[in-house]
C-alpha cells in the first residue's frame, strides 16, 4: 500500500521502515505490526530535539569545565603551523625535518621483517614504561651523545615531548601551582601546563638562557621550571654553565623540579652536541625529555623521558591512566633502527644537510637588508629573523601565508608584550629551491623603508 501511494518500489519502503526502526522512531510488535515509538529519540530524559528552542541545551562551549574552557581558549599553535598544508611549500615551516631525506626503504624493510618475525607478539598489550629493547637503546644513546646519567630502567617511552610535558604537570603539580616558563617560550609547554591547571610564570630569557635571578624575584616558590637549555626555543641561545648551576641549586633548595626539553640538540653544527643539564644534576631534580619527531619524522609520535628512579612507577601509572603505551611495533622498529646503526648514520647525514640549508637561507636573506636580519645559530632547525621595530610580525606571517609560505610570528611565543617583532623561519624541511622561493615571497610582503631593528 505504502509503495503504491508513494510511487516507489516495495524494497524502498521496507528499507525506510528498517532505518526508522533502527533509529528508534518505529517499534515492531510480533503479530501486530509496526508502530510509532511511544518515546522518540531526543525526548529521553527531557532532552529537546531542537537545541535552539526555548529551554534547550547550552551551546557546546558552555559545557566545558573551568579548566576545559581555559584549555580551549588558551594560546595554542594553530594546526596549520604544526602540520602545514598539502598545497603549501616547505618554506619555512618550523619544526619540520627533511622527511624526504629519510631512509624509507630501510625503515620499510625493518618494519616488514619485524611483523614477519613477531607479528602476534607485537599485537598484544605492551609494557606501559616502553618496549624494553628501545629503552635500552635510548639509554645507551643519550649516555654517550648527551652525557645524561641514567639506566634503561629510568627511561619511560611516551608519544612525544608533548605527552611528556603533560605527564610532568599531571604527576608533579597541583592545580594552581606556579611554574616558571621561558619568556619567550614553547607554546606546547604552555598548553600542557595550562591543561593541568598550573599557574604559568613567565621568566625572561637573555643570551645566557633563563634568568634564574629574575625568576626568584617574581616567584621564588615555583614548583617547576620548564627550560630548553641546549637550544632555547625560540631564540636559540644556550644556557650558560653559571645559569645551569643556579637553576639546579634553586630546584634543590625549593624541592622543585626542572623539566629539560631537549627537542633538537642532536643538530649542532659547531663542535660536539652540548652536555645535558640532567648530566650535572647531583640532586635528581631534572627530568629529561627527548623526542624522535625531529630526528626521524613527526608522525612517528615517539619520545622519551629520563626520570629519577623513585618516579618511574608513577610515570608508568600515568600511561596506564591515559593511552596504556605507544605503538609497540613502532617502538620495536626504532629499537632495531638504532641498534643496527641506521640512526647514527641518519643523524650524521642530516647534520651536514641542515648546516648547508641554514647557510642557503642566510645567504639568500642578505638581499632583504635591514628588512629581515637573521640571527645565525650553531644548531637547530630554524632561525629568528628580526623585523623593523614598527612592523607587525603577525601581519607579515598572514601576508606570507597568502603566498603559500609559512613563517611564525615571534610575538606569539610571549605571554607578555614582545619587546621587538620577529619571525621564525624553519629551514630543515626546505630544499634550496624552496628556500630561494620563500625569500622571494618575503621580499614581496615585507614593507620597504621602515625603521630597522637594532
Amino acid at each position: 500500500m505504502y509503495a503504491a501511494e508513494a510511487g516507489v518500489s516495495r524494497n524502498t519502503v521496507l528499507a525506510a521502515f528498517d532505518q526508522l526502526q533502527a533509529e528508534g522512531y518505529l517499534v515492531g510488535r510480533h503479530g501486530s505490526g509496526t508502530f510509532v515509538a511511544a518515546v522518540l529519540p531526543g525526548m529521553m530524559a527531557g532532552v529537546r530535539t531542537d537545541p535552539t528552542a526555548s529551554g534547550g541545551q547550552r551551546a557546546a562551549g558552555s559545557r566545558f569545565s573551568a579548566r576545559g574552557q581555559s584549555i580551549a581558549c588558551g594560546a595554542r599553535v594553530p594546526l596549520p603551523a604544526v602540520i602545514g598544508a598539502r598545497d603549501l611549500g616547505a618554506a619555512f615551516q618550523i619544526g619540520l625535518p627533511a622527511v624526504d631525506e629519510f631512509p624509507l626503504e630501510v625503515w620499510r624493510r625493518l618494519y616488514t621483517s619485524r611483523l614477519r618475525r613477531s607479528g602476534p607478539a607485537m599485537m598484544q598489550y605492551g609494557d606501559p614504561a616502553g618496549y624494553a629493547p628501545l629503552r635500552e637503546a635510548v639509554a645507551s644513546y643519550i649516555v654517550t651523545a648527551r652525557r645524561v646519567r641514567c639506566t634503561a630502567e629510568q627511561v619511560v617511552i611516551v608519544t612525544g615531548s608533548q605527552q611528556a610535558l603533560e605527564f610532568c604537570g599531571r604527576m608533579l603539580l597541583d592545580v594552581g601551582d606556579p611554574v616558571w616558563l621561558e619568556e619567550p617560550g614553547y607554546l606546547g609547554a604552555r598548553a600542557a601546563l595550562n591543561s593541568g591547571g598550573a599557574r604559568i610564570v613567565p621568566v625572561p630569557v637573555d643570551n645566557d638562557g633563563l634568568d634564574v635571578s629574575a625568576g626568584t624575584s617574581v616567584e621564588p616558590d615555583a614548583r617547576m621550571a620548564v627550560v630548553t637549555p641546549s637550544h632555547q626555543f625560540p631564540l636559540g641561545f644556550t644556557m650558560s654553565l653559571e645559569r645551569r648551576l643556579a637553576l639546579i641549586g634553586w630546584a634543590a633548595a625549593k624541592d622543585a623540579w626542572v623539566i629539560e626539553d631537549d627537542y633538537d640538540s642532536e643538530f649542532r653544527y659547531v663542535g660536539r652536541p652540548l652536555a645535558a643539564l640532567q648530566g650535572i644534576d647531583s640532586y635528581r631534580r631534572v627530568i629529561y625529555v627527548g623526542t624522535f619527531s625531529k630526528v626521524l619524522f613527526p608522525s612517528l609520535r615517539l619520545g622519551y623521558m629520563i626520570v629519577p628512579p623513585d618516579l618511574v612507577d608513577g610515570f608508568t601509572a600515568a600511561h596506564l591512566g591515559s593511552d596504556m603505551h605507544p605503538h609497540v611495533v613502532d617502538q620495536a622498529v626504532v629499537a632495531e633502527f638504532m641498534a643496527d646503526g641506521h640512526f647514527a648514520r641518519h643523524l650524521r647525514r642530516m647534520r651536514s644537510l641542515y648546516a648547508q640549508r641554514q647557510q642557503w637561507l642566510i645567504e639568500a636573506a642578505t638581499r632583504l637588508g635591514d628588512r629581515l636580519r637573521l640571527q645565525p645559530s650553531d644548531g637547530g632547525l630554524h632561525l629568528v629573523g628580526w623585523l623593523p621595530t614598527d612592523v607587525d610580525d603577525h601581519e607579515v606571517a598572514k601576508q606570507a601565508l597568502r603566498h603559500r609560505v609559512q613563517v611564525w610570528p615571534l610575538s606569539q611565543n610571549y605571554l607578555t608584550r614582545a619587546p621587538r617583532p620577529g619571525i621564525l623561519l624553519g629551514y630543515a624541511g626546505a630544499n634550496r629551491d624552496q628556500i630561494l622561493a620563500g625569500i622571494d615571497i618575503l621580499d614581496h610582503v615585507l614593507p620597504h623603508g621602515r625603521q630597522a631593528a637594532t
